[in-house]
């Protein structure tokens, strides 16, 4: 009887902390960050006063997020941009922030949301890196490398992700 009693508890016991590993799991899931890949910035001319950055990003958690703002010690200042179309005209606009829906993905590419980068305090030379600092609403601070390049990165490279 003693012998049922203790392997009854023993087998409670290992039941009940499997029971709290899965919910702490799936709790870290939850929280994940989003997560950014294939950045880049294209090389441009020394005398360039602006650039642009392009990522696409990724939310493995389970709540909506947003991206309210971005951050580079390469700029005086760094602003989420999108393209709109107002008639025949294709013009760049300033937006306050992109929603990144849960388990969703939204791309920034050329001729679509990107960061523009005012004020470069060094030129974008092909090969080199810059950090990155993506602001989420929920997620907080997100910081990325961003690879120069000649040109786009074909799509099924990953050029770096986030920290």
């Amino acid at each position: 009887m003693l012998l049922r009693l203790v392997t009854a508890l023993v087998l409670g016991t290992a039941t009940l902390t499997a029971l709290a590993n899965d919910n702490a799991h799936r709790h870290h899931t939850t929280d994940a960050a989003p997560v950014a890949s294939q950045v880049w910035s294209r090389a441009m001319p020394p005398s360039a006063p602006t650039g642009a950055v392009y990522f696409t990003l990724n939310n493995p958690g389970d709540a909506t997020d947003r991206l309210i703002g971005v951050q580079t010690p390469r700029a005086e200042k760094a602003e989420l941009h999108t393209h709109v179309h107002k008639g025949d005209v294709m013009r760049m606009e300033r937006i306050d922030s992109v929603e990144l829906p849960a388990g969703g993905e939204v791309a920034f590419k050329p001729g679509g949301n990107h960061v523009m980068l005012f004020k470069l305090s060094e030129p974008l030379v092909a090969g080199e890196r810059f950090p990155l600092t993506l602001m989420f609403e929920k997620a907080g601070e997100v910081t990325v490398d961003v690879a120069i390049e000649e040109q786009a990165p074909s799509s099924d490279r990953n050029v770096h992700t986030h920290h």
